[in-house]
């Protein structure tokens, strides 16, 4: 626990919350963010290194600057729908650039690595909820960088902990931290953003095999996702093993569902507009994260219940305002 660690993206939504975490545990860290998504106010003072992980020089120097002995990467585009437009520039920011950023980091001795991968990365499920051993069949190009960078990961000889997250969600209002995605495309800050300013919420596809016709994800809190982060890290540093964990609480809510918990938390509206699906989007996505609980003694706590999730976004957006 002597050296730092580079938490690469640590700028963004969830890469602030890991760099919060790790500060209350007592960590040394620097950021590594380019800034082209992230916000320098959320790191909230910890040291930042304004650059991109495929700088394999800067990479390189800033690790052996700053005594770094362990990696966090959370840099990287998250868009199934920005994906299916552009795959090309999923393969560079998710895969070629995770490349670089691990030869960089292990020739600067780096050792142990914990890479922030997605539920996206199974597709349409067999079984639900998704256990880790599922067969990956990503529908999207953003799922399916998001297991290229795996294998990367896999092949590299570092010890590697993969985290695959469900839907991020939620915010840790009282140190400024939630969503500031431009553009925002997750559905909650989406449907209180809607309830807020009465510009409709659009729901892609109302004829999905669920039990309501909406799509049904797996809502985690991002405070939640960050502890997970600083276990994982731990497990590695006790020569415990890697692998790859998904993150979620085993249920899942539909879209209608997530509407109606922003109506009953800002008392508001919620006007929705019906939409064609979208192209990537899997109709259900709900983990089986026993795996996680039995090796990194995680579970997602009572803030990742659903209207906890959206009383935490709602009072980072300012409530009413």
């Amino acid at each position: 626990m002597s050296g730092a660690v580079l938490v690469a993206g640590g700028a963004g939504y969830v890469g602030s919350h890991a760099v919060a975490a790790l500060v209350a545990a007592g960590r040394r860290v620097v950021v590594l963010d380019d800034l082209s998504t992230g916000h320098r106010e959320a790191l909230r003072g910890a040291p930042l290194v304004v650059g991109s992980v495929d700088d394999a020089a800067l990479v390189e120097r800033t690790c052996r600057a700053h005594g770094v002995d362990a990696v966090l990467h959370f840099a990287g585009r998250i868009s199934v729908a920005e994906s299916v437009r552009d795959p090309a520039l999923y393969e560079r920011a998710n895969v070629a650039a995770t490349g670089v950023l691990v030869a960089a980091v292990a020739r600067a001795g780096v050792r142990r690595f914990v890479f922030s991968s997605s539920a996206a990365v199974y597709g349409n499920p067999d079984r639900v909820p998704i256990p880790e051993d599922h067969p990956q069949r990503p529908t999207s190009p953003y799922g399916a960088s998001k297991a290229r960078a795996e294998a990367v990961l896999a092949a590299s000889g570092l010890d590697v902990a993969a985290l695959r997250y469900f839907n991020a969600a939620g915010a840790e209002p009282s140190l400024g931290l939630g969503e500031r995605h431009d553009p925002e495309t997750h559905l909650i800050p989406l449907a209180l953003l809607a309830a807020r300013d009465g510009t409709p919420l659009h729901v892609f596809g109302e004829d999905w095999p669920t039990p309501d016709g909406t799509c049904l994800r797996d809502y985690v809190h991002v405070v939640d996702l960050a502890r997970a982060h600083v276990l994982a890290l731990e497990r590695l540093e006790a020569g415990r093993g890697g692998g790859a964990w998904n993150l979620g609480t085993g249920a899942g809510c539909s879209v209608r569902e997530v509407i109606a918990a922003a109506g009953r938390v800002t008392g508001r509206p919620v006007p929705v507009v019906a939409a064609p699906r979208r192209e990537g989007d899997p109709a259900v996505l709900v983990a089986d994260p026993a795996r996680a609980a039995r090796d990194l003694g995680w579970r997602a706590s009572h803030r990742s219940r659903l209207d906890a999730v959206v009383a935490d976004a709602w009072a980072f957006l300012g409530g009413a305002r």
